[in-house]
């Protein structure tokens, strides 16, 4: 009896492939096991992808431009111009998924894809952006990073075999990774990605993020650098009432990214009206009014780390950094509104120092004894307007604190930011990222919407119970009368040892009937420990809780014995209605 050999894989790319199946299928049933390993894997690649990355780009920008901080002007007209017309076939015709920022395209993959990114957006994403900001184009590279991040880890996933839910929960894990290389920042890319991505702090999701991020960055770090993005002067606060210099500087970064937020918003508004063909032509058109702009200004074109750095160390005077300001949002917004694919974290903090720096002039030229540099001026302004125009609050803090690894700064950095947030929530419904989706025709949940409404507790619909709850170390003859005159159907009961009891009064009275002389309350209720919940608790946990009992009790946290109300679920769904000013339910007699 002859058998079939086992067939065998005809290359190197199915021996490997083969491989991971196996490997995939024997770790399917440990994955939970296996997840954090996986994580650091993954910053591996993602770091050593995202310092390729970074590497491109500057090749690129040596390429077209030259290592001249003023480029010719035929180049400045040409390079961005063509590079444009490049970016726009390649997006139109081969890679369709990599227009755009890349961070709702990873809340795309997260929401709506089951975690699932192409891998041809992952190097289109790589060669597209990488010609595009080379060449000029006012985008960064930490958003497309973040994109790149998500896109290894969803293929690793895949090959793996991971459940649908952690190969959900694993792209948001590369978009740390990828962010956390992209901006020599760990701290800053956890917290964004589980602020603006995941939306939720669990266990299980934050050492997965946290260890991927770590492990990137030290990839990034082993090649490029060690150091912080910027150095600045020693911060020092002479005296509190300079603080105010700070809130003024809040005032100013929130009324900016409004502006910001509004240009940007209604031009690629205006753009997607225009006919499909355009689009071919639009990264192009964009890239030669760049080209106009960069003849005057050069410092625009591009990321703008350098001018960055040069503005911390006074390079520019606050009449000028003004103007930076201004041409970064024209041009970031031209940049961005057609299409071409690149990030808005390097544009955000180009404009925030240059306002913080214009106001921080501004003010030491009408108030000379301020102690604050420019330079310190300069980095409050980068989280200001990254607090105010992205709306990430605790990643502003944290990005100033470790892109400068300066902590002295953190008290004017939390008043400037939390202004300028406040502004932009006040004044702007809808967050930039949300706000582009919603244009894309996409409805990704609102993380800050989730964040920002107000929460409904046990408290807003609880209930007096109308009774005095019984005792169930009391005799039956010590409670009869109680018993008889209450008017509820359900009586409730505590006992000291298994907490509170509920039982119907018609019950009671029928076993208290035939009670034996001196038997407790207690013997005649043979029901188990009755779930309670507490004023504080969210209005939905009765609803997980309720089962089959009619209600629940509300107790005290410091007294378990004393009961504060009642919650049913018509208790809850009233509390809903007149939350949302929808039609009364009435309390049930």
């Amino acid at each position: 009896m002859s058998t079939t050999p086992p067939i065998r894989p005809t290359s190197r790319s199915e021996y490997v492939r083969s491989a991971l199946q196996r490997f995939g299928g024997a770790m399917t049933a440990r994955e939970d096991r296996f997840f954090l390993l996986l994580a650091v894997l993954i910053g591996i690649f993602a770091g050593l992808s995202v310092v390729c990355f970074r590497m491109a780009i500057e090749w690129v920008r040596l390429l077209l431009l030259g290592s001249a901080e003023s480029p010719s002007a035929l180049r400045l007209l040409i390079v961005p111009c063509l590079a444009g017309v490049a970016v726009a076939f390649l997006v139109k015709r081969i890679f369709p998924g990599v227009r755009g920022s890349g961070v709702n395209q990873t809340k795309t993959a997260v929401y709506i894809s089951d975690g699932e990114i192409p891998f041809d957006t992952v190097y289109g994403k790589f060669i597209c952006s990488a010609l595009a900001i080379g060449a000029g184009h006012s985008l960064g590279p930490e958003d497309p990073s973040l994109q790149i991040g998500a896109g290894i880890a969803s293929l690793i996933g895949r090959k793996l075999r991971l459940s649908r839910e952690n190969l959900r929960l694993i792209a948001p894990v590369g978009a740390a990774a990828g962010l956390a290389a992209a901006f020599n920042a760990p701290i800053s890319a956890v917290i964004f990605v589980i602020e603006e991505v995941v939306g939720r702090w669990s266990s299980g999701i934050l050492g997965a993020v946290v260890l991927s991020a770590v492990s990137s960055a030290v990839v990034m770090r082993a090649f490029l650098a060690s150091e912080p993005l910027f150095r600045i002067p020693q911060f020092r606060l002479e005296h509190p009432a300079e603080l105010i210099a700070y809130a003024v500087l809040g005032v100013a970064g929130g009324l900016f990214s409004l502006v910001f937020v509004k240009i940007l918003a209604s031009l690629r508004t205006w753009l997607k009206t225009w006919p499909e063909w355009t689009q071919y032509l639009q990264p192009g058109a964009a890239g030669l009014l760049l080209g106009v702009i960069g003849l005057w200004l050069p410092q625009v074109l591009g990321a703008g780390y350098e001018v960055m750095d040069q503005s911390m160390h006074g390079r520019y005077v606050w009449q000028f950094l003004a103007l930076l300001a201004i041409a970064k949002v024209v041009a970031t917004s031209l940049s961005f509104s057609s299409g071409t694919p690149g990030g808005m974290f390097a544009p955000t903090l180009f404009i925030g120092a240059m306002v913080g720096g214009a106001v921080g002039g501004l003010e030491r030229h009408f108030f000379p004894a301020l102690s604050g540099t420019t330079g310190a001026y300069a980095l409050v302004g980068m989280g200001t307007l990254f607090a105010g125009f992205l709306r990430a609050p605790m990643t502003s803090v944290f990005m100033v604190l470790e892109v400068s690894g300066n902590y002295s700064i953190i008290l004017p950095v939390m008043i400037s930011n939390t202004i300028a947030y406040l502004i932009s929530l006040k004044y702007q419904p809808l967050p930039i990222f949300d706000l582009l989706s919603r244009q894309d025709g996409l409805e990704l949940p609102s993380l800050e919407e989730e964040r920002e409404e107000e929460s409904l507790h046990v408290e807003d619909a609880m209930r007096p119970f109308g009774a005095a709850p019984l005792r169930a170390e009391k005799t039956v003859e010590q409670v009869r009368g109680e018993i008889e005159a209450s008017p509820q159907e359900w009586l409730l009961i505590y006992d000291r040892t298994r907490g509170w009891l509920l039982a119907r009064k018609e019950d009671l009275l029928q076993k208290a009937a035939h009670a034996q002389d001196g038997e407790h309350l207690g013997d005649l209720v043979r029901q188990n420990y009755l779930p309670v919940v507490y004023a504080d608790n969210s209005i939905d946990l009765p609803l997980r809780k309720l089962g089959d009992y009619p209600f629940l009790p509300v107790v005290h946290r410091a007294h378990p014995e004393r009961l504060i109300g009642i919650v049913s679920r018509e208790d809850v769904l009233r509390a809903y209605a007149k939350s949302n000013a929808g039609p009364s339910i009435p309390a049930p007699s």
